[in-house]
């Protein structure tokens, strides 16, 4: 007779400690082999834009792929279809972190998100003081402006942030990463609200008529409580579509969709935790045996396991699904596609130097590295210092210093908007330049200066 498996009930408060870790956790280990991918994607673009072949370099992403039905035809160039289409889903799991924290997480509560919101409203504002106090005295060439590009220094890219503090590993107290997390879902909902506002074509009333069409219907499936993602799937092309024509920016389409997926589950923690041990018990309660293929004829044990897999749909909400299948696609695909379509910047002639000497680079570099660390720590400061906010646990303002200097990784979505507010190549390059040469250096000091700081405390303790 094989031998019972005894089933070890864990406590429930740890049980439910675990549930709610456990997401941030995965998510930012995500976010930290999602970095180096990026890394090496932009390594290989900046090499391959300034090679012998830098010819095929901009002939591949400006060839042509679409659809052709008929006389109706969808084409355009596989670099557009990477920043609008692609895009738009890295910006649907953005949409869909962004929900996840106002409805459970960082930004739930004002006591919560007070800090954080002060921290990336500063770090918004005066890196685009920066970038407008350098443009604006200097001389502009006939029928341009520099002026569109403030937007540029504003983001900040949080999966090269996260990257680097866990880089520098366990001694990084929780909460500076739980507010560096929540600064820049907040940083990035600005980004969104900026793009709309800012760097989106002219209006389309007709077609934004059928955006707001659409989104009724995704709406009403929301409170329907529909949780199959077909139909969300089908409306959200439609709204991609609508979207594109209405001269609204494509990635807005992305995020909308998202705030439409549900965020409840049919089934509570504690009840998927009693009724899944009744489950169990079932499965224990028949004979158990090593061989897998006894399985298929275990009646008891085939009714458990579907019970079982029932219930663990049920507990996780649509929007948890969706997030966790799609982030390893937006990670390890769409984001080091994107840099690598992006990040391809050609040095001029004179090299690095002259391309930083064009106003447009000056003041992204600027922004990026003096205004986004400045921003975060004298809007948290005031935060704490009008009673509004408290400082994390074990965080102390040297180290939301450093993380405001970690802050000024802008990358992706400066990348990405440098694209929106200039068609001038050599504005384009300029811009690129000051992101990529501002993201490396507040990298590179931010963990610095963390390092110096968490090693200082390690000794104090011992």
């Amino acid at each position: 007779m094989p031998t019972q498996v005894e089933l070890t009930e864990i406590p429930m408060a740890g049980r439910l400690k675990q549930i709610l870790f456990k997401p941030f956790h995965q998510f930012f280990q995500l976010q930290t082999s999602g970095g180096i991918l990026l890394l090496v994607a932009t390594l290989i673009a900046l090499f391959w834009a300034n090679s012998p072949w830098r010819d095929s370099y901009e002939g591949l992403w400006h060839l042509p792929v679409g659809l052709q039905v008929g006389s109706w035809r969808l084409v355009h160039s596989l670099h557009f279809w990477i920043n609008d289409a692609l895009m738009a889903v890295f910006f649907f799991v953005v949409g869909l972190e962004i929900k996840r924290e106002l409805w459970v997480g960082e930004l739930s509560s004002s006591k919560k998100a007070v800090l954080p919101f002060m921290a990336a409203l500063g770090g918004m504002l005066l890196p685009a003081l920066f970038y407008l106090a350098i443009v604006g005295s200097q001389p502009v060439p006939a029928g341009s402006s520099y002026l569109s590009g403030w937007g540029i220094p504003t983001v900040t890219d949080i999966a090269f942030a996260l990257g680097i503090l866990a880089l520098l590993g366990d001694r990084v107290p929780l909460g500076l990463k739980v507010f560096l997390t929540a600064l820049a879902i907040i940083d990035d909902l600005g980004a969104i609200v900026l793009i709309a506002l800012f760097y989106s074509q002219g209006l389309q009333w007709e077609a934004l008529g059928s955006v707001l069409l659409i989104l009724g219907v995704l709406y009403a499936l929301n409170r329907l409580q529909i949780r199959s993602a077909l139909p969300y799937t089908l409306l959200g092309l439609a709204l991609w579509w609508a979207i594109l024509q209405s001269g609204l920016h494509t990635t807005l389409a992305g995020v909308l969709l998202a705030f439409a997926i549900p965020a409840r589950s049919r089934l509570n923690p504690v009840d998927f935790y009693e009724r899944g041990m009744v489950s169990l018990k079932r499965f224990q309660a028949a004979d158990l045996d090593p061989q897998p293929v006894l399985m298929l004829t275990n009646q008891e044990h085939q009714a458990s396991v579907q019970e079982l897999e029932l219930m663990c749909e049920a507990v996780q909400s649509p929007l948890q699904q969706l997030e966790h299948s799609l982030h390893p696609w937006v990670s390890y695909g769409i984001l080091p596609l994107f840099a690598l379509a992006n990040a391809g910047v050609q040095m001029p002639s004179g090299g690095l130097g002259e391309a930083l000497l064009h106003p447009v680079g000056l003041g992204v570099l600027a922004g990026l590295f003096l205004g986004k660390p400045l921003g975060i720590f004298a809007l948290s400061w005031l935060a704490v210092r009008l009673k509004l906010a408290e400082l994390p646990e074990g965080v102390n303002w040297p180290l939301i210093a450093g993380a405001g200097i970690l802050g000024g990784i802008g990358f992706t979505m400066s990348l990405f908007i440098a694209d929106l507010a200039f068609s001038t190549p050599d504005f384009v390059n300029g811009a690129k330049t000051g992101v990529l040469l501002a993201s490396a250096c507040a990298g590179l000091v931010g963990s610095l200066v963390l390092w110096k700081l968490l090693s200082a405390t390690t000794e104090a303790e011992h």
